[in-house]
């Protein structure tokens, strides 16, 4: 997708295809057929059984006729970003540099939009091969504000879509992620406090506490990303993104007394207009 030859910038290359620019330099290595099976169904089990782990995942797998060890569905686990999901002592380490901030939305009441925003990233099969989605969710409204494709775990998407996401709608109040290294890098922080953004982050494991954005990941594989086999990134970025226009503007929410997160964001922001401006205004 990338022509070096081109007359256009590698850096205006990159951005008009909507990936990390330090992603351009990732030469990837072609994935087995059967690994790629194998995450496919992974994934599906993880959304279904969040607590399963390699050994509980293996033993699922084997009862489906998938034999594979234990190791190497760590080994893919790992490759794909996603873990067992259950409350368990904090006991790891952040990586070197890397501060952990503390959970801030305990007992709090959000009443209203932009007072906390949350990001989560996931992963998505293609036909073949796969590339990560982050998305930027309003937390009260369950409005995707911003989103990301990337081939690679590379902080950048991430800090692409924060920016994006302030850059239209002001700053919130709380930001909220897990400990993910994306999120605990210095590089994605510093966007946060540059905005005087509060940062807030899950216990470690701890699926609940960003359980909306985790409840979009399973709309948004069971409705769209299951029921394609995207071709190439563009398919895939052209298919997320007519699906999340779908899910933002005329998928109806229990949650939201059968509103559409449009709906609910928007109409939020039109009865505060008199008490207090709806976008809260970044340093």
């Amino acid at each position: 997708m990338i022509n070096r030859k081109h007359k256009l910038s590698v850096k205006r290359q990159a951005a008009l295809l909507g990936i990390s620019r330090g992603s351009v330099y990732y030469l990837p290595r072609e994935v087995p057929e059967t690994d790629l099976a194998l995450m496919l169904r992974i994934d599906q089990l993880h959304l279904d059984y969040p607590f399963a782990g390699s050994r509980m995942l293996r033993d699922l797998l084997a009862g489906e006729g998938m034999h594979v060890g234990r190791l190497h569905v760590s080994t893919l686990m790992k490759r794909m970003g996603i873990e067992a999901l259950y409350r368990k002592p904090n006991t790891s380490k952040p990586e070197p540099g890397h501060k952990i901030y503390p959970y801030l939305l305990r007992k709090l009441a959000v009443t209203r939009p932009n007072q906390v925003w949350a990001i989560d990233i996931t992963y998505v099969p293609m036909a073949r091969g796969f590339v990560y989605l982050v998305a930027v969710v309003d937390w009260f409204s369950r409005r995707v504000l911003a989103w990301r494709l990337s081939i690679t775990m590379d902080v950048g998407f991430c800090i692409e879509a924060v920016e994006e996401a302030v850059a239209r709608y002001g700053c919130p109040e709380i930001f909220n992620s897990d400990q993910g290294s994306q999120f605990t890098s210095i590089a994605f922080t510093k966007v946060l406090k540059d905005h005087g953004i509060e940062i807030s982050m899950d216990g470690r494991g701890a699926w609940k506490d960003n359980v909306f954005v985790e409840r979009l990941w399973r709309s948004i594989k069971y409705e769209e990303i299951y029921l394609r086999a995207y071709a190439s990134v563009p398919d895939a970025r052209a298919g997320i993104g007519r699906y999340l226009s779908f899910y933002n503007a005329k998928r109806p929410h229990s949650s939201l007394d059968r509103q559409t997160p449009d709906q609910a964001y928007f109409n939020a922001l039109q009865r505060n207009r008199p008490v207090s401006p709806p976008l809260r205004a970044c340093p």
